[in-house]
Parts: structure tokens; C-alpha cells; sequence
């Protein structure tokens, strides 16, 4: 394996590790606290607030989990990106408050990773490369 090849495989890694972890964290507080978490989806006036908690809990910790491993991480990036989105959507529209600007901003360039990884895949180290090789 090149130096160059080496470098890409473990920035990959890396990647999909810190696009993981905000996830997973996430995951393990809503897991923590559901009747919270459900009361702020149905403050947000979102629709089907228990349903859309147990939607994000299976894509924050399911989807955060299987990203680590670069598990069918091209339909798990893709699913993610559209939480992501969707979030940045439901939660951070108030533009006035520059916080949730900044949240909303956030989202984008997280969704924008995912994008990275729909398009090239999870890199060498991953489930999805060894199951290739197979």
C-alpha cells in the first residue's frame, strides 16, 4: 500500500469515526432521556413525535454504529444525510438567533460528509471493503 493509499484509508477511517460520534452521543442522550426528547419533537410542531423519536434513535445509535464499522456505509451516508437535513429543517430555522444559524450551518457541512461517503464509499478499512474482497 502507497503512502498516499495509506494516508486516504486512514483519514477515511477517521472521518466516518467523527461523523459517527456526534451520532452516537446524541443516540445515548435521547436513549437517556425518550419523554424529553419527545416533548422537544413536539414542541418543534413536528409531526408523530414518539414516532419520530424511535426514527432517530434507530438512525443516530443503528446508523452511527454501522458508520463506524463502514457497514453498508453508502446507504447508512445517505440515510444520514437525510436525518441531517431534515433536522437542520425541523429544529434550526430561526435565523434570527445566530445560534440555531449556526446549527442549521452545522447540519449542512455534516450532511455534506455523508454526501462523501455516498459518493466514495467507506475507504479500505471497513466491512464494506472486506466483504469486496471476499
Amino acid at each position: 500500500m502507497s503512502d498516499n493509499l495509506a494516508l486516504q484509508s486512514v483519514l477515511a477511517f477517521i472521518g466516518r469515526l467523527l461523523l459517527a460520534a456526534i451520532f452516537l452521543s446524541s443516540g445515548f442522550e435521547k436513549l437517556a432521556d425518550p419523554s424529553g426528547t419527545i416533548g422537544y419533537i413536539a414542541a418543534a410542531n413536528l409531526p408523530l413525535p414518539s414516532v419520530a423519536y424511535a426514527i432517530a434513535l434507530v438512525l443516530e445509535l443503528g446508523g452511527g454504529i454501522l458508520l463506524v464499522l463502514g457497514y453498508q456505509a453508502r446507504l447508512v451516508a445517505l440515510a444520514l444525510a437525510v436525518f441531517t437535513l431534515v433536522s437542520a429543517l425541523g429544529f434550526h430555522t430561526n435565523f434570527a438567533d445566530q445560534n440555531q444559524m449556526i446549527h442549521f450551518m452545522k447540519n449542512l457541512a455534516i450532511t455534506g460528509g455523508f454526501l462523501q461517503i455516498v459518493a466514495f464509499g467507506a475507504g479500505p478499512f471497513s466491512l464494506d471493503a472486506r466483504a469486496s474482497r471476499v
